[in-house]
C-alpha cells in the first residue's frame, strides 16, 4: 500500500505520537505493536510533519532517531501540524463549498438546498449528485460543529450560516495558541491572519499538550453543562482499555512539566482523584450530575491542601503535617521571599532576621519532597507527622551523602 500522509482517526496518530515523540523514537525492532511496514509508514508520516526537527545519530549498533526542538527559535508548536492533516474525498470538498456558497445567500430548507445543489452541479462538465440524505447528514455534522445554524419552523428545519466574528489580533492568537489548553484552535485562526513578527518566545515550551486537545474539547463542555462522563483509559498493565465513570471538575496544568490532569469525582471510590489527560483515550458525555455544585465546592475547599494533584497520601484521606526551618545569611533575604513566592499552600513565618519556618497540612507530603530538597543546605530542622515519610526522606539524604562521599 502506498504511503499516505492524510489521516482520519486522530486517536491512532495520538498514540503514534506518544510512542515516537513522548517516549522517544522507537527502532523497528522495538516497535512490536504492528508490522515492519506499518512502522515505516507511521515513521514517515511523522517525519513529513516534523522533518525540520528530526535528527539522526549513528552509533556502532544502529542509527538513532530523535527530535530536537530549540524553543529559542521555535515559536509555534510543531505538533499542531498533526491536526491540520486530514483526508477528504472529492465529494466532501465539493459539497462543503456548495453548502457554504448557498447558505451565504440566506436561510433555506433542506429541500431548497438540495435543489440548489443539483442546479449548481449541472454546470459541471461531469456533474456529481448528492441525495437529500447525504446533504442532511453533512448539515447535521456542521450544526454540531457550530458551522451551520438550524432552526425549526413548524415541521420544517431551516439552515443558515452564523454571523462572522471578527478575529482577535495576531498577537492575541500568537500567545493563546502556545499557552492555553486547546491552543490548536488559536493556531487554526492564526493561519487565517496575515503573516507578521512573532512577539513571544518561551523558555519552557510544553508542546506535547497539543496531542490532548480533542480530549479537552470533550471535557470542557461536559464541565460547563455539569455532566458526568465515561473515560476510556490506557492501562499499562493490561491490553484492554479501562472505562471509568466520573464527574469532571477541573483541569490542572503543571507549570513545571506542562502535564495536564483532570480532577474528577469517582462515584465508584466515593472520592476526588486525578487522571493524567494523556492517558485518556476517549470521553463519552453522560447525564447531568445533580450533585455537581456540591462536588465542585468540595474540591475547591480541598485545593488549599493539595500541593500537586494527589488527594490521598499514605494515610488515606487524612491530611499530613510538614514543617521545616531554614537559616540564611544577611545578604540572602531572597530565601524568605522565595518561600513566600513558591508556597502553593501553608504558611511562612519569619522567626528572626535570618530564620524562617514553613508549615503546611497537605493530603500527600511526598509531592513536596522535590521542592523541600532545594532548601537542603539551609534547613536546620524538619518534621513530618508521618514517621514513615520522614524516614524515607532521611534515607534519601543518606543515599545522596554516600553518593557524594559526604559524612
Amino acid at each position: 500500500m502506498a504511503y499516505s500522509e492524510t489521516v482520519k482517526n486522530f486517536n491512532r496518530i495520538r498514540d503514534d505520537m506518544r510512542q515516537f515523540y513522548v517516549y522517544g523514537f522507537k527502532s523497528r525492532d522495538e516497535y512490536t505493536k504492528k508490522s515492519g511496514r506499518s512502522y515505516d509508514d507511521e515513521r514517515r508520516r511523522l517525519e513529513s510533519w516534523l522533518g525540520d526537527y528530526v535528527q539522526f545519530r549513528q552509533t556502532p549498533e544502529k542509527k538513532t532517531v530523535f527530535l530536537s526542538i530549540d524553543s529559542r527559535i521555535t515559536h509555534h508548536n510543531p505538533l499542531y501540524k498533526a491536526w491540520k492533516t486530514k483526508s477528504f474525498t472529492e465529494g466532501d470538498i465539493t459539497l462543503h463549498f456548495l453548502l457554504m456558497d448557498i447558505l451565504a445567500e440566506g436561510t433555506f430548507s433542506l429541500s431548497e438546498i438540495a435543489d440548489r445543489v443539483d442546479e449548481m452541479l449541472s454546470e459541471f462538465t461531469e456533474p456529481k449528485t448528492f441525495d437529500e440524505s447525504t446533504i442532511r447528514k453533512k448539515l447535521k455534522e456542521y450544526e454540531k460543529e457550530g458551522i451551520v445554524l438550524a432552526e425549526k419552523r413548524g415541521k420544517t428545519m431551516y439552515y443558515s450560516r452564523p454571523p462572522m466574528e471578527e478575529l482577535p489580533s495576531r498577537d492575541v492568537l500568537d500567545f493563546f495558541s502556545e499557552t492555553a489548553p486547546c491552543g490548536v484552535i488559536g493556531s487554526f485562526l492564526l493561519d487565517k491572519t496575515e503573516e507578521g513578527d512573532d512577539l513571544f518566545g518561551f523558555k519552557h515550551h510544553y508542546i506535547t499538550s497539543a496531542l490532548d486537545s480533542e480530549i479537552l474539547c470533550a471535557l470542557f463542555p461536559a464541565m460547563s453543562e455539569k455532566r458526568m462522563v465515561t473515560l476510556k483509559l490506557v492501562n499499562r498493565m493490561e491490553k484492554d482499555l479501562k472505562p471509568e465513570e466520573v464527574v469532571p471538575l477541573q483541569v490542572m496544568i503543571s507549570v513545571q512539566n506542562g502535564r495536564q490532569h483532570l480532577m474528577a469525582y469517582v462515584p465508584r471510590l466515593d472520592r476526588i482523584r486525578s487522571y493524567r489527560v494523556d492517558y485518556i483515550v476517549s470521553v463519552k458525555t453522560g447525564d447531568v450530575c445533580e450533585r455537581y455544585d456540591e462536588l465542585l465546592n468540595t474540591f475547591r475547599s480541598m485545593q488549599s491542601h493539595i500541593w500537586g494533584v494527589s488527594t490521598q497520601g499514605q494515610t488515606g484521606s487524612r491530611m499530613e503535617h510538614v514543617e521545616f526551618t531554614v537559616r540564611y545569611r544577611d545578604n540572602e533575604q531572597f530565601i524568605h521571599e522565595r518561600l513566600e513566592r513558591e508556597k502553593r499552600c501553608g504558611t511562612v513565618e519569619r522567626l528572626d532576621g535570618n530564620t524562617s519556618r514553613f508549615s503546611a497540612d497537605v493530603y500527600d507530603v511526598r509531592e513536596m519532597f522535590t521542592w523541600i530538597r532545594t532548601f537542603l543546605c539551609r534547613i536546620t530542622e524538619i518534621r513530618f507527622s508521618n514517621e514513615e515519610l520522614e524516614q524515607a526522606f532521611r534515607e534519601d539524604l543518606e543515599r545522596m551523602y554516600r553518593m557524594y562521599e559526604i559524612e
